[in-house]
């Protein structure tokens, strides 16, 4: 399982509203000089994103939290999200060149695989059901336990 820390914003039934606490591997992202990320953060901003997650542990807003999601599930939603749009971009390619001597029309068969696949990667997300539950339900990510713990475990050792 892999996990992460984060920060209760918001709860609602069994359900909370999350904002990852942002942790950096060196203390260079204030600086001029450092890393590409550093570079891309002050470029971009580093935003934080607000996700939901079940509320096993009864957590409050303002608690701070470990939060985890299956391997399984982040591997099959990357290979949907990339493998899939790859092979739709390829397969119009060789489909649109064994029709066409032009490579204008390649270029348009081409997007037009990657066009359809990933809308076929939407609907296939949102409409379908894995083992009775939807996806969106078996890639729910899930509150594993406060993060104090962490911390007091840490400082016992």
């Amino acid at each position: 399982m892999l996990e992460e820390y984060a920060v209760v914003t918001a709860c609602q039934g069994n359900e909370a509203t999350l904002e990852l606490e942002r942790r950096t591997a060196c203390g260079l992202c204030g600086q001029k000089r450092g890393c590409g990320n550093a570079t891309w953060g002050k470029l971009l901003g580093h935003n934080s994103h607000n996700f939901t997650a079940q509320n096993t542990v009864n957590a409050q807003v303002g608690d701070s939290v470990v939060v985890g999601i299956e391997e399984n599930a982040v591997l099959k939603t990357s290979f949907l999200l990339y493998g899939v749009p790859l092979l739709g971009l390829i397969v119009g390619t060789v489909v649109a060149n064994a029709i066409f001597a032009n490579q204008f029309y390649v270029m348009i068969g081409a997007a037009l695989g990657l066009f359809v696949s990933f809308m076929w990667v939407k609907g296939h997300l949102t409409g379908h059901t894995h083992a009775g539950k939807s996806y969106q339900q078996s890639f729910q990510a899930k509150i594993l336990r406060f993060a104090e713990n962490d911390a007091n475990a840490a400082c016992k050792s």
